[in-house]
């Protein structure tokens, strides 16, 4: 240390500077070091079918022509709703806003459209059973209100949809419908 104070002050930004540059060095070294060896890959396997499963989802075509159906049939009784198609868990493939149609429809038709895929029943039937199990409307996500209903392909649920935004539930669950004929 008395060498340092003994040096000039460019002298010491010099060899503060150099040691600095030898420790960037060595750590960039071991780092490119560890960048360029190859990782040890795991071999990959091959299971037997017997241990997979294949599911069937929408196209984007067909669940835009769905919520594009659903949408045209609350148009025709002067409705304005959100729509919203799920795939088979629950993601959200695509959602439509309507003209008009208020701020709380959109996430009210996902959270109907999850509903009816995740229980396979149109919503209006699966708030009939909060009667019995009043505590299903606290799984997250879910919306125990009419206007979702599910789509199915050899009688297992596919994907969910989802309308909200009508004055009734009723009138919501009916615009889902015309979004499951379209599908036929």
């Amino acid at each position: 240390m008395a060498s340092l104070k003994n040096m000039s002050r460019r002298a010491r930004i010099a060899t503060g500077g150099a040691v600095l540059a030898a420790v960037a060095a060595g750590t960039l070294g071991t780092v490119s070091a560890n960048a360029s060896a190859p990782a040890a890959a795991a071999p990959a396997a091959n299971v037997k079918s017997a241990t997979t499963t294949t599911s069937t989802h929408l196209t984007i075509e067909a669940a835009n022509k769905a919520a594009q159906a659903a949408l045209h049939a609350a148009e025709k009784e002067n409705q304005k709703v959100s729509v919203a198609v799920v795939d088979r868990n629950g993601n959200t493939i695509l959602t439509l806003r309507g003209d008009g149609a208020g701020p709380q429809s959109y996430e009210s038709a996902e959270k109907k459209a999850y509903t009816a895929v995740s229980w396979n029943a149109p919503t209006s039937e699966l708030a009939k059973r909060l009667e019995q199990a009043p505590t299903l409307k606290d799984i997250p996500g879910t919306l125990f209100l009419a206007g979702g209903a599910p789509v199915t392909a050899k009688n297992a649920p596919i994907a969910g949809i989802g309308v909200a935004g009508a004055p009734s539930g009723d009138q919501d669950e009916k615009f889902a419908q015309a979004g499951v004929a379209a599908l036929r």
